[in-house]
């Protein structure tokens, strides 16, 4: 979920309404990023395992991705434009610079894949993943952070926080059993990831407007994040040392080509499901592809947690409470929105 899709939302209010056929095809495509995001989390994490060092893992993964994209940029001239726009939007003061720094939500949310979906497992990571979002995002909606500007709170999308928070509890409690209280910790990292997205979901999206190319900010992205997990991983050698071995299976490697592919399926398909339809659908995305990947190929070798089924459940019913919240009344034709 690591997208520049707020800026279209502005646009969705006044221009025309996208076909029936686009809808459904969005939506469709929307979903495929999503289990794409969870397929991601059980790459980076078995790599983290295999190499014996988690933090070099996000720094693999990010890095196979900040490679292609460096290698498409001699094709792409439309990203090649794009960073010409940034660079003037920055300068020109349209654009903070901070509103460039979005990879670091990114970095923060593949380094919580690799350390901890193979302790929790991927069902559990998604789930706390997609309550710190929703949380965070009723807080970056109020502030505006995004390109839409500041959005009030409602009933509707308070609810649907506080019962995904709900379905995180019972999935954890789920697990109390079986992995132990010490584990349980584990969970505040995708939940802190969780709320990083929803900032760089609304920063990316103000980058993403300045540079009129969806590429452009998914570069930045990857080069500032690629940066950051460096940094740390640096860090992390002098407390615990380096990798304790190679994986021989070239799949593990490809997590940034993953990566890519879902930030790219978001930046396509925003402007014809909107904004809150693309998080719905590609939340719901992430939620199937991580209780498949529970269920088919369990990262501790055992079958999933009828809890954490259910703590999943109630979170997808939460999301369409936040959703059905967001949704923006119809104006009668002539009148004017309130500023």
């Amino acid at each position: 979920m690591s997208t520049a899709s707020q800026a279209p939302e502005v646009a969705e209010s006044t221009g025309s309404a996208p076909s029936v056929a686009a809808k459904v095809l969005g939506v469709s495509l929307a979903v495929v990023s999503g289990v794409a995001m969870a397929v991601q989390g059980r790459i980076n994490g078995q790599l983290g395992v295999e190499l014996g060092d988690p933090m070099l893992a996000a720094v693999v993964s990010f890095g196979g991705g900040l490679i292609l994209l460096f290698a498409a940029l001699p094709f792409a001239p439309k990203m090649r434009a794009g960073l010409g726009k940034l660079r003037d939007a920055v300068r020109a003061g349209t654009l903070r610079p901070w509103h460039c720094l979005g990879g670091l939500a990114g970095a923060m949310f593949v380094a919580g894949q690799a350390l901890v979906v193979v302790a929790i497992g991927v069902a559990m990571f998604t789930v706390g993943v997609v309550a710190g979002q929703t949380v965070s995002s009723l807080v970056v909606d109020r502030a505006g952070l995004g390109p839409a500007g500041p959005r009030p709170l409602s009933w509707p999308r308070v609810a649907g926080a506080v019962l995904t928070l709900v379905a995180v509890v019972g999935s954890v409690a789920g697990g109390i059993g079986e992995t132990g209280a010490g584990e349980l910790w584990l969970m505040l990292l995708p939940l802190v990831a969780g709320c990083c997205v929803a900032v760089q979901q609304a920063v990316n999206g103000r980058v993403g407007a300045a540079s009129g190319s969806a590429l452009t900010a998914t570069l930045g992205n990857f080069t500032v994040g690629f940066v950051a997990l460096v940094l740390a991983w640096l860090i992390s050698l002098l407390v615990r040392g380096g990798p304790t071995g190679l994986p021989s299976n070239p799949l593990l490697y490809a997590g940034g080509i993953v990566g890519i592919l879902f930030i790219s399926i978001a930046s396509l398909v925003v402007k014809w499901t909107g904004v809150l339809l693309l998080g719905l659908a590609a939340i719901a995305g992430q939620l199937i592809g991580a209780l498949l990947l529970d269920l088919l190929a369990p990262a501790h070798g055992e079958r999933l947690a009828p809890e954490t089924v259910g703590g999943v459940a109630v979170a997808l019913v939460a999301i369409g409470i936040a959703a059905f919240g967001g949704r923006r009344r119809r104006t009668r034709p002539g009148r004017r929105l309130p500023q």
